[in-house]
């Protein structure tokens, strides 16, 4: 027997049972039972007595005894219930069955002395257990040790693959575990961590002596998983640093220097400074820089990469910054021409919308190497957008972005560009230790000076009348309003009726005021158009759907009342909180809801008031809706841990992750006699697998 021997193969499954087996839980080798890990234990070590069981009701209990009575009792609507009076030497309770047959009730022993083992129920004082399991041989009943209870089904129940079965299965596996599997983490490693055995781990997590015990074999197992995980990112990230050639940007020179000291609109933060400094080390070396820059809505990402663009041109090389809708492309764009003008520097925008004669400008002057900054959507990823030398590669939300897109970016150039990946969606700390490990990481954690909190509130249906009022107080300040509207696809007609209904409603409130609109069935001009009204000053509210989640910067914009918030995720509220807030006067984000919320709904409208740490939401998000969708998508594997729980497991996260820099750290290569197990596990098992987290 080995870990690959087929299932069919093993004691009492053979070919039939194996392929249902594999039908419904899609086991097919012997590894899936090895790690076919219980959801529970019962404890079947100690005999209770019936005078002990007030102190137990509700949890698994084994009594010894003997039924004295049986009967069949009809209730209800001419049902029929089977119940046994089970008598030890300290008193009586009853064991009932309401699933039986006549075969079953033949069988039952009376006045026979037996154990019988189930959950203890207690209702006006009467103490019972339901569908108890009968033993008739004390040995068979009492066990040493806790006995798993597996994930099952009524169908593989039916079929007699029940928890005995698999309890009987996973037994005789374990029987052969020495030469089923190995050590695989070093000696100095587990030393420290204070960890048991591969093998000891395994016996343990199926059939634990006691809690403690099943506690030891369920950390091992964890740490192993996410010890591996880091191993798997941290050697590509070895291998990326010693392969992948880079031009060295050695010079900060005069484009830099005068923006700087002249054009610079605000004094950076330390924060800013800080990337800004960790980013000018990378670009300087002969190796491509892979760094993710991780700031929240409104710290001033779009600069520190403004600046890094300004290093690539000083050093003759072009720059590219690519987004994932047309709106954030137009707003990065309008925002570094703004910062640029008065310079000699040019910047292009190039979207799906770009007009064919500007674009065949566009494509010419890349390959002569005018244009030296382009700002674009995938527009830019078409074959025909040649660069001179494409020298650095932004990329903003780049989880939006598919790797075979993103790819297709750093091919432009013969020496791959520097790649600075940019998200304002926070990443939990135990995402970012573990998805992003073979990546640099930066992170601005601050915001700029004058930026006062967001205020947030919870608003309901019954408070409109007050909502509108604060708002128009507002536009009396001389500031603008937003009104948000979801936009589902599965009900897009019915959202932009609502959306059209409320506009109607909102003109008529603040009669007098300019009213834009924008939502995604406008034409790129019109959306341009509205957003450039607004932005002017000119319309004193937008009503829009989500389509203004990202990049639309306008700081007079003090007020952002989102309608049917509980209709949004956590990371799209923050989001669009995200919109107000960007200038010095005092902003408010207002949540409007139903007056029924689901228990989920609370919890993100309480933590949206509470907070605008976008670390602290990221971390709520991550325990509503799991870690794939925190990482943008839904990938096979992304979070395929049997044991690691990534909400849960940080502190086991953080030392797997110092476990594996310590041990690199000293021997990257994997050549001491204490990793030699080590090396020839991750070369069989992992070399090759997790490439999704790579950007470059």
């Amino acid at each position: 027997m080995n870990l690959d021997t087929p299932i069919e193969f093993l004691k009492g499954i053979g070919p039939e049972r194996a392929k249902y087996i594999k039908n419904v839980l899609g086991f097919s080798v012997v590894e899936d039972f090895l790690t076919f890990y219980p959801l529970r234990y019962i404890d079947k070590s100690r005999i209770f007595k019936i005078s002990e069981l007030a102190e137990n009701v509700d949890t698994e209990i084994q009594l010894k005894g003997k039924i004295t009575d049986l009967q069949e009792i009809v209730y209800g609507s001419g049902k029929t219930r089977l119940s046994a009076k089970f008598r030890d030497e300290t008193g009586t309770i009853e064991l009932v069955w309401f699933r039986y047959s006549k075969w079953m009730k033949e069988q039952i022993p009376i006045l026979t002395e037996l154990i019988v083992f189930g959950r203890l129920n207690e209702f006006n004082g009467i103490y019972s257990i339901a569908h108890p399991e009968i033993e008739t041989d004390e040995k068979k009943a009492v066990s040493g040790s806790l006995l798993p209870v597996y994930p099952g089904s009524e169908k593989l129940a039916k079929r007699g693959l029940n928890n005995k079965f698999f309890q009987q299965v996973v037994s005789d596996i374990l029987r052969n575990l020495p030469q089923l599997i190995e050590e695989n983490l070093p000696t100095s490693v587990m030393e420290k961590y204070r960890l048991i055995s591969r093998q000891h781990a395994y016996y343990h997590i199926h059939f634990p002596k006691n809690k403690n015990s099943a506690d030891h074999a369920n950390r091992r197992l964890k740490f192993e998983e996410a010890f591996m995980f880091q191993l798997s990112y941290a050697l590509k990230k070895i291998h990326h640093k010693s392969t992948a050639v880079g031009n060295p940007f050695r010079h900060v020179g005069e484009n830099f220097k005068h923006f700087y000291a002249e054009k610079l609109p605000f004094e950076l933060t330390n924060a800013q400074k800080r990337v800004l400094k960790e980013i000018r080390l990378d670009m300087k070396r002969p190796v491509q820089m892979n760094r993710l820059l991780q700031g929240d809505v409104g710290s001033g990402k779009t600069m520190v990469a403004l600046l890094a663009m300004l290093i690539a041109l000083d050093n003759g090389f072009q720059s590219c910054m690519m987004a994932p809708t047309e709106i954030l492309a137009q707003q990065h764009f309008y925002s570094v021409k703004e910062l640029l003008q008065d310079t000699d520097i040019k910047v292009k925008l190039l979207t799906g919308s770009t007009r064919p004669a500007e674009r065949k400008i566009i494509h010419e002057e890349l390959l002569s190497g005018e244009l030296t900054v382009l700002v674009g959507t995938h527009a830019v990823l078409e074959d025909v957008v040649k660069f001179r030398n494409l020298g650095l590669a932004i990329i903003d939300e780049q989880h939006r972005f598919g790797v075979a897109q993103r790819a297709r970016l750093w091919a432009k150039n013969k020496i791959p560009p520097h790649i600075l990946v940019m998200t304002a969606t926070p990443i939990p700390r135990t995402l970012a230790m573990s998805f992003y490990s073979d990546l640099d990481v930066s992170v601005i954690d601050e915001m700029p000076v004058g930026r006062k909190p967001i205020i947030t509130a919870h608003r309901r249906e019954k408070d409109r009348l007050s909502v509108f009022r604060f708002a128009k107080e507002e536009i009396e300040k001389g500031r603008q309003i937003y009104f948000v509207y979801p936009l589902i696809e599965e009900s897009e007609t019915l959202d932009y009726k609502n959306l059209m209904e409320n506009f109607g409603h909102i003109v008529d409130f603040f009669e007098g005021k300019n009213v834009t609109m924008l939502h995604g069935r406008m034409k790129p001009v019109e959306k341009d158009a509205a957003m450039q009204y607004f932005a002017s000053g000119k319309a004193e509210i937008m009503v829009a759907t989500t389509v203004i989640e990202v990049g639309v910067n306008v700081p007079n914009a003090s007020v952002m009342v989102i309608e049917s918030a509980e209709r949004f995720g956590l990371s799209q509220l923050h989001q669009l909180r995200g919109r107000v807030g960007r200038g010095a006067e005092q902003s408010y984000c207002i949540l409007m809801t139903s007056d029924k919320l689901s228990k989920e709904s609370r919890t993100r409208i309480k933590t949206m008031t509470e907070t605008n740490d976008g670390f602290k939401i990221s971390e709520v998000d991550m325990q509503l809706r799991g870690p794939g969708d925190i990482l943008g998508t839904q990938q096979s594997g992304v979070v395929d841990f049997k044991k690691l729980d990534l909400i849960a497991d940080g502190k086991i996260i953080k030392a797997a992750k110092d476990a594996v820099e310590n041990l690199l750290a000293h021997d990257p290569k994997l050549e001491t006699a204490d990793y030699q197990s080590l090396k020839k596990y991750y070369t069989q098992q992992y070399r090759g697998k997790n490439k999704w987290g790579r950007i470059s």
